[in-house]
């Protein structure tokens, strides 16, 4: 029997606390998700289809963070989705949503409803602008086949031109007590749209993960022999890619990736995997970022029904080590229950978490919530269930085309407590994340990779660590026993 090293997981390992002057309040956060991409915090939203969809990335997005839309969707939808990320706010809106005159009412409220607005420009055949409708127009209509051009407002309106700052244009918004101030060229051709909305958001979400435009940063997953679903959530604006499998060190997967980085000008991130020379054949065929975790979640059954793995924290390490001299990013992938649990899986080399379970539960993501016993539930699946792959996620375990009851499942279907609002959530793992760095001096991620060292811990350790000799009155917002 050959049996390489003794592998550690969270549980099995505690960070040693160090000499301080680093409050808890003074760390910064901010991190790389891939080569070329930033997060403000370390915290990314798992591709699964009872975690991230566009309400969940939005909001993680506004926090700092990132969200990675799953692909148990058409490619239509899944673009879709993207797109009501990129709209739902933007420093300056350069594609905005727009309507022609000769549009039916009925039209301009499919538009509204599906992008959450509340207001359209009006253009020419052109492009010229020529108005603006908003709810104070249609208020009172109640014939919703009238003209759009009968009951919007008209030129001229309040414009700003090409280059108008946001400072400049809040000071114009206030003046003319208006919420949206469409920016045009010297011939009046609409290239732009700033609203009251996303100024207000900007003050409300200072830490927010924006894009060059000033919209909010989203990622989608796509599958092997994805090419035609990639390039359609390029062109909506998707930000980064993940190429999700099981098994990432695989032959199609590397030809997928391969195949992406040639065509499209995209960032990809790749997994899941838990060797050293996996992550290095994955950076050399082009991964952007490469995530680590075969079998830690809460859901997933890999390491019993296949009886492949590695424990978590091991695998991090090790992956970690062989992406450092190539400047790529590790995404630590499963196995989170706690925030003391990001601080290991960052202290020991990640430059992000992807996290399911304790967003599942919140109030944003898609699972349906129920009661039981009296409690609040949100429902959680893997994405190797089988009600998750008869959806589209087979083919992460190479399974595509196989009848449902042929399937072999990788995981399963389940419920986790409500747990509120996601930014109730992530304030306290960001909070314990903080306070880890405080107690080991660190005021940065990196700093916290150099400073960082870790004890092994017995079975008494670990239930000492745990609450215990106690019964619990008044439960903890960032602790379950």
């Amino acid at each position: 029997m050959k049996i390489l090293q003794k592998a550690l997981t969270f549980e099995d390992v505690l960070l040693i606390p160090a000499y301080s002057e680093v409050l808890p309040k003074e760390v910064n956060l901010q991190t790389k998700l891939t080569k070329n991409i930033t997060l403000n915090i370390p915290l990314v939203s798992a591709a699964m289809d009872t975690v991230t969809e566009y309400h969940t990335a939005i909001t993680m997005a506004r926090l700092g963070g990132i969200g990675i839309i799953h692909k148990n969707m058409d490619i239509q939808s899944q673009v879709d989705q993207i797109k009501k990320v990129k709209k739902s706010e933007s420093g300056v809106i350069v594609d905005p949503i727009y309507i022609l005159a000769d549009a039916t009412l009925a039209e301009a409220k499919a538009i509204t409803d599906n992008y959450k607005i509340s207001g359209v420009p009006v253009v020419d055949h052109y492009g010229k602008l020529i108005g603006i409708l908003t709810n104070r127009d249609v208020r009172f209509e109640t014939d919703l086949q009238k003209k759009v051009g009968d009951v919007m407002t008209k030129t001229p309106l309040i414009t700003a031109d090409v280059g108008t700052t946001l400072e400049q244009a809040r000071d114009i918004m206030h003046k003319n007590r208006i919420e949206k101030l469409p920016i045009v060229d010297k011939n009046e051709i609409l290239k732009g749209l700033i609203t009251i909305k996303d100024i207000q958001k900007r003050i409300e979400y200072p830490n927010s993960n924006k894009d060059d435009f000033g919209r909010l940063r989203v990622g989608a997953a796509v599958g092997v022999f994805g090419l035609e679903r990639a390039q359609a959530l390029v062109e909506a604006g998707v930000d980064v890619l993940v190429l999700d499998s099981a098994h990432g060190h695989s032959a199609n997967v590397i030809r997928t990736l391969k195949d992406i980085k040639a065509k499209l000008s995209v960032d990809v991130i790749v997994g899941n995997v838990v060797t050293p020379q996996a992550t290095r054949d994955l950076i050399e065929a082009g991964a952007d970022a490469v995530k680590v975790g075969i079998g830690p979640g809460s859901i997933c059954t890999t390491r019993i029904v296949a009886g492949v793995g590695m424990p978590q924290i091991s695998a991090i390490d090790l992956c970690a080590q062989a992406a450092k001299s190539y400047d790529i990013p590790i995404i630590a992938d499963g196995g989170i229950k706690y925030s003391g649990d990001i601080a290991k899986a960052l202290a020991v080399g990640a430059s992000s978490v992807m996290i399911g379970s304790l967003l599942a539960g919140t109030e944003e993501s898609p699972g349906d919530l129920m009661i039981y016993q009296g409690r609040q539930y949100k429902s959680y699946r893997g994405m190797g269930s089988i009600g998750a792959m008869t959806r589209g996620s087979a083919d992460r375990y190479f399974q595509e085309g196989t009848a449902q009851e042929k399937l072999v499942p990788e995981g399963i279907e389940g419920r986790v407590p409500y747990r509120g609002k996601i930014s109730d959530v992530v304030h306290q793992l960001t909070g314990g994340l903080s306070s880890c760095m405080g107690y080991l001096g660190s005021r940065s991620i990196t700093e916290l990779w150099e400073k960082a060292e870790f004890v092994e811990i017995t079975s008494a350790g670990l239930r000492e660590s745990h609450v215990h000799d106690v019964i619990i009155t008044q439960e903890a917002p960032n602790y379950h026993g």
